[in-house]
């Protein structure tokens, strides 16, 4: 007997993520309502660093880096930092971090990366077409940068992961460097250039834009606090809100950190961490550069947006709500000015944000075991503004009973 088919779906969660499954799944014609609590974009879709990365199919987990750990723990100059109130709690991520960075699963978790990032333009071409937000959205480019023989030697194995994935990746001397882009400092000795990177002119505006979109075509976007789910002997009956329950067919889970706790209800125990970023904005350097860089030797991404040059930053292990340590912005524009001389003006906002992050590096896409109703959509970490577009649509494949035509074995929930 065949299953009937959903009619009404609510996704949880109005980030960049939670709005291309919501649009994605209104273009196929199901009733779809998304419930955040907070504007669209108000998360860290506000905060990333702006590249839509094809080149970012390399995990955070390298091998070599259980030496690295004290340095993390120690140093506070280091560019992942672990508040020590935090680390009981994520002692057991870190020891799967560790553990995910064998050569073998590196090798792995970098085909599965890729085999989402590989179809990145294919998500999101028909929410930007249907959005009319083409202007969003800037065929850059993006630099690495490295400032002595040593960083570049040690960006080798990075490189070649990409490489051997098919990433364009051109090697440029620092006066190459500085022919695409003259802001860089004369200490730039090398650099690796990705020229299919594009990104966007402000990441929170694409994902409002979005929204705006889902809603134009009759989506419905709620302004709620989820609490839970109701949950009966039968399977979910409704998402309880601080305006109600709402009922639907279908239920997509895409609140970046905040999804841990909302799977666990539906009998998913998932190690979902809060990798917290900064970033300061620098309204009168808009114009200093061509296209985004990040510094290898600094771990600082600057990005010139439409409002201003975005200086990022910092993977810092705490609580999603723990209070900002605003020295990091201290120090991420420190570096920035450094590695553009001419970098002027006074930062004009600041931001701190979580992104989700499972230790291997790699989302969970796909429905509950326990609550097939239920569809995970969370887990990007770095990459969750290059992996929306995708997502979404794989979502919407998952809940139309198609075959999305991608692998998702290495994304399953029930992997850990």
């Amino acid at each position: 007997m065949t299953q009937p088919q959903p009619q009404e779906v609510i996704v949880i969660g109005a980030g960049i993520v939670g709005v291309c499954c919501a649009l994605h799944l209104r273009r196929e014609g199901f009733g779809v309502t998304l419930i955040d609590r907070g504007e669209p974009g108000s998360g860290a879709s506000l905060g990333n660093a702006g590249n839509l990365g094809i080149a970012s199919c390399v995990p955070h987990a390298l091998p070599g880096v259980l030496a690295k750990v004290p340095k993390m723990l120690f140093d506070d100059g280091s560019p992942l930092r672990v508040r020590w109130s935090h680390l009981p709690k994520s002692a057991g991520w870190f020891a799967r971090f560790v553990a995910s960075a064998a050569p073998a699963r590196v090798a792995a978790i970098a085909d599965a990366r890729n085999s989402l990032l590989s179809r990145l333009y294919e998500g999101y071409e028909p929410l930007i077409a249907m959005a009319g937000a083409h202007d969003m959205i800037k065929a850059s480019g993006l630099l690495f940068t490295y400032e002595s023989e040593a960083a570049f030697a040690g960006a080798t194995y990075g490189l070649d992961l990409r490489r051997d994935r098919g990433v364009a990746v051109e090697t440029l001397t620092g006066d190459e460097a500085r022919e695409l882009e003259p802001a860089l400092s004369p200490a730039v000795t090398h650099a690796a250039h990705f020229p299919g990177v594009s990104m966007t002119v402000n990441p929170q505006r694409l994902t409002q834009v979005l929204a705006e979109c889902f809603v134009r075509n009759n989506g419905m976007l709620l302004r709620e606090t989820v609490q839970g789910f109701d949950v009966g002997p039968d399977g979910v009956r409704g998402v309880q809100t601080d305006g109600g329950l709402r009922t639907a067919d279908r239920y997509v889970i895409a609140a970046g950190v905040w999804s841990r706790a909302l799977a666990k209800q539906v009998g998913s125990d998932l190690p979902l961490e809060a990798e917290r970023g900064y970033h300061a904005m620098i309204p009168a350097a808009a114009d200093l550069m061509r296209m985004p860089a990040i510094s290898g030797d600094r771990s600082v991404a600057l990005t010139p947006m439409e409002h201003g040059l975005r200086v990022s930053g910092m993977a810092e292990f705490a609580a999603p709500d723990a209070p900002a340590d605003w020295r990091l912005i201290d120090r991420l524009t420190k570096h920035a000015r450094a590695l553009l001389p001419g970098l002027q003006g006074e930062v004009g906002s600041r931001w701190v944000g979580s992104r989700p992050s499972f230790p291997d590096s790699k989302p969970v896409i796909g429905p509950s075991p326990r609550r097939p109703e239920v569809c995970y959509a969370f887990g990007h970490d770095h990459i969750g503004l290059a992996l929306a577009g995708i997502t979404g649509r794989i979502v919407a494949d998952l809940v139309c009973g198609r075959d999305p035509g991608i692998d998702l074995t290495p994304f399953r929930p029930d992997r850990f």
